[in-house]
């Protein structure tokens, strides 16, 4: 099973980002959301190192909400 992290952009450098989840900061590949209109604050979903969706906040939220409870379970 393959997981993507919900991630906020906090910084971009051509295609690539610094961003955040849960006080986590990772360099990400944005290469294939080219033809997105991607900027700071931004949320994408992280497989791999390689952002492949941008999101809404609230998609973000949600399924944090999800991962959380499946590490409570």
């Amino acid at each position: 099973m393959c997981l993507g992290i919900p991630m906020r952009i906090n910084t971009m450098d051509g295609f690539i980002a610094r961003c955040e989840a849960k006080g986590v900061e990772r360099k990400v590949n944005l290469f294939m959301l080219q033809h997105e209109d991607l900027k700071p604050q931004d949320y994408v979903v992280v497989h791999a190192g390689y952002a492949i969706q941008k999101i809404t906040p609230q998609e973000a939220q949600a399924t944090w909400e999800i991962y959380d409870q499946i590490l409570a379970g």
